[in-house]
C-alpha cells in the first residue's frame, strides 16, 4: 500500500482551521475533555461496594463527584449498578428483561439508529447482516492488507527519533486511518475525515459539534453508499451494501449509521486498550521481556490488558420487568448500569484482580460484553492489539518508558486510558 501523505501532514490538515471556525482545534477540545475525566479512577469505589453488596442502589457516579451519560440516560428512573463479573454477566445475556433501547436517547440522538439500542427481533436481524462483514477471514485480510502497512506508516514517521508519546503519535491516529482506508474512502478526503471522527467522538462534551459532525458524516457517506451498490469494490461498504439475508438488505440509512457508530466504538476503544495495554507492559518491564522473548506470550499480553483495564467501564439497560440480579431485587423500569471495569475486577473470580499480570490462569473476561449484544468487532480489536504490540517490538528495540516523563496513568470514569505514554527506545 502506497501513501502519498506523511502522518504529519495528514494531522496538520485535520487541525488546519476553518472557514469561519478559527482558533478551534478538534485535538485540543478532546485532550481538553479527557484531562477533566483524568482525575478520576472508580475502581477503589468499585471494590468498596462490591465488597457489600454485588448490586449498588444509587450513581456510582455521583460518588465520584462526576456526571455519566448512564444517569443521564436514566433520566429520574430509579438507578441500580450491577458490580460482580456473574451479575453483569446475566443482565447482558437477558436481552428480553434488560433491554438496549435507552442508547435511543444519548448515542442515538447522534449516531442516528444503530445496533446499540436495537432490541430483538430486530438486532438479531441487522446483526446478522453487518457479522457478513466482520468474519476472521475478513479481518486476517484486513490485518495483511490495511492494518499491517498503516501501523507501518505512523512508526516510520517517528522511529529514527529514539522517543515519542505512544498516545499521540500512534495509538490515538492510526484505528481510524485504517477505519477510513476498510470504508473505501480516498486518502485526500482524511484529514476532513480524521476531523469529524475526533469531533463525533468527543460530542459528550460538544454536542453541537458532534451533531454538525454526524451529519457531515452522512453527507459525504450516503454517495458512497450509492455508488457501490452499483459499483462494488473491495471495502466495508461494498460488503455492507450487498449483504442479504432472507431477500432483505441494509439500507442507506443503516449502512451509515454503522459506520459512524464505527468511530467511537471501533477506532476509540482500539486506541484506548492499546494504550492501556502498553502501560501495563512496560509499567513491567519483566512482563514485557517475556513477551519479548516468546511470541507465543502476545495474545496473553492482549487478554490480561482487556480484563485489567477494559476501554469502556459500562453498559447500561433497562429493566423490561421485575427481575432478581444476583439475589438483589430489581423493579421494572430501573435504569441498570452494569460495571464492566467492576466485573473484571471481582475478587471472586481473580487474584489480586487490579495487578496486571499475563501469566494469570487464564479466564474469559467480559470487556466485549456479552450475549446478544456481544462486540461485533471482537476480532478486530484483538487482531489490531496484537498487531500493534508486534510492530513496536519488532521495529522499537530496548522500547521502555521515559524516565524523564510523568509515569503514564490511565484514568477515566466512563472510558479509560493514559493522557500520554512518553517512551525511549534504541534508535
Amino acid at each position: 500500500m502506497k501513501f502519498e501523505m506523511t502522518p504529519g501532514e495528514i494531522l496538520a490538515a485535520a487541525r488546519a482551521p476553518e472557514p469561519g471556525d478559527e482558533g478551534y482545534d478538534p485535538f485540543d477540545a478532546f485532550d481538553q475533555a479527557q484531562g477533566a475525566e483524568h482525575s478520576i479512577n472508580p475502581y477503589d469505589v468499585y471494590t468498596e461496594l462490591l465488597a457489600q453488596c454485588p448490586v449498588h442502589r444509587g450513581s456510582v457516579s455521583e460518588m465520584l463527584g462526576a456526571v455519566s451519560v448512564s444517569d443521564l440516560m436514566a433520566g429520574d428512573r430509579q438507578i441500580v449498578n450491577v458490580l460482580s463479573y456473574d451479575g453483569v454477566e446475566a443482565v447482558l445475556r437477558d436481552g428480553a428483561t434488560f433491554s438496549s433501547a435507552g442508547y435511543a436517547e444519548s448515542m442515538g440522538l447522534v449516531m442516528g439508529h444503530t445496533i446499540l439500542e436495537m432490541d430483538e427481533p430486530e438486532h438479531g436481524r441487522y446483526r446478522k447482516l453487518i457479522q457478513q462483514a466482520f468474519t476472521r477471514r475478513e479481518m486476517e485480510r484486513w490485518e495483511h492488507e490495511i492494518v499491517n502497512p498503516v501501523l507501518d506508516h505512523y512508526i516510520d514517521a517517528f522511529v529514527s527519533r529514539g522517543r515519542a508519546d505512544l498516545v499521540h503519535e500512534l495509538m490515538f491516529v492510526f484505528p481510524v486511518h485504517v477505519i477510513a482506508i476498510a470504508l473505501g474512502l480516498p486518502e485526500s478526503d482524511l484529514p476532513a475525515f480524521y476531523r469529524r471522527a475526533v469531533e463525533i467522538t468527543n460530542m459528550a462534551s460538544q454536542i453541537e459539534r458532534g451533531f454538525a459532525a454526524s451529519q457531515w458524516l452522512y453527507d459525504y457517506l450516503e454517495p458512497v453508499v450509492e455508488d457501490r451498490r452499483v459499483e462494488p469494490q473491495e471495502d466495508l461498504i461494498s460488503l455492507l451494501a450487498h449483504a442479504e439475508l432472507d431477500g432483505q438488505r441494509l439500507t442507506n440509512d443503516e449502512i451509515i449509521a454503522f459506520c459512524r457508530l464505527l468511530l467511537p466504538a471501533g477506532a476509540e476503544t482500539t486506541y484506548r486498550a492499546a494504550s492501556n495495554m502498553m502501560v501495563g507492559l512496560l509499567s513491567n518491564p519483566d512482563q514485557f521481556d517475556a513477551v519479548r522473548a516468546d511470541r507465543s506470550l502476545v495474545t496473553a499480553a492482549v487478554e490480561e490488558a482487556l480484563r485489567w483495564e477494559a476501554p469502556l467501564t459500562g453498559i447500561s439497560r433497562t429493566a423490561t420487568a421485575d427481575a432478581v440480579v444476583d439475589g438483589i431485587e430489581v423493579r421494572a423500569g430501573t435504569a441498570v448500569n452494569t460495571s464492566l471495569g467492576s466485573a473484571n475486577h471481582d475478587p471472586s473470580r481473580w487474584d489480586d484482580p487490579e495487578v496486571f499480570d499475563i501469566f494469570r490462569q487464564p479466564k474469559s473476561h467480559i470487556a466485549f460484553a456479552t450475549g446478544p449484544h456481544l462486540c461485533l468487532g471482537i476480532h478486530l480489536a484483538r487482531m489490531e492489539m496484537r498487531a500493534v504490540l508486534e510492530h513496536l517490538l519488532d521495529r522499537l528495540p530496548g522500547l521502555r518508558l521515559d524516565p524523564d516523563a510523568e509515569p503514564p496513568a490511565i484514568a477515566g470514569l466512563a472510558f479509560r486510558a493514559p493522557a500520554t505514554l512518553s517512551v525511549l527506545w534504541d534508535a
